[in-house]
């Protein structure tokens, strides 16, 4: 069987950009991301004489994420662009990501997250957790209501990012797919 998938959104989760700007997380590096290259999918046509974009990464981060037991998967406005600027500072390889095409960006009238239809769609019934900080009700309800398998939607807070918490969440959500299933 494979591995559930974990869908990872770099802002927020990965980098804690709603932290206050004076003050770096403890254990995160500075990673400046020139935005006049279209390193940032949600950046393009920027003017190049924007200063570039600050992003702060914890590089264990990678490690934790490894050793949960999913496999990896970008779910960001970055798309391939993480793989270039943020995988490397975290120790991770080259990862698949979600290209969100036309949608990207683009409200619903229903309110649910553009993301998720796309992420319920590349799933296609495979388990997955997607650890993002955009995350409402409306979208557990469209995951329930389109996805047979088990999807975890787990929020996590801009302003702090992944925190050991999170990974444990993780983790117990990925091991409780391994339980097997009885009926009584």
């Amino acid at each position: 069987m494979n591995r559930p998938l974990l869908f990872l959104d770099v802002d927020g989760p990965l980098n804690p950009y709603a932290a206050k700007p004076e003050k770096r997380p403890d254990g995160y590096t500075t990673l400046r991301v020139p935005l006049d290259d279209g390193a940032h999918e949600g950046d393009r046509g920027l003017s190049s004489r924007r200063r570039p974009l600050r992003v702060w990464l914890n590089p264990e981060h990678g490690r934790f994420l490894r050793r949960l037991g999913f496999e990896l998967c970008w779910a960001t406005t970055w798309m391939g662009d993480a793989n270039r600027w943020i995988a490397p500072v975290l120790g991770l390889p080259e990862l698949p990501f979600v290209d969100f095409g036309d949608v990207l960006l683009q409200e619903r009238p229903d309110g649910v997250h553009w993301k998720t239809g796309p992420l319920v769609d590349y799933a296609n019934g495979r388990p997955f957790a997607w650890v993002d900080d955009e995350q409402s009700e409306r979208d557990q309800t469209y995951v329930t209501a389109h996805h047979r398998g088990s999807g975890l939607l787990h929020h996590v807070n801009p302003r702090v990012g992944l925190r050991e918490n999170d990974f444990h969440t993780l983790a117990d959500f990925a091991r409780s797919l391994d339980t097997p299933r009885t009926t009584g």
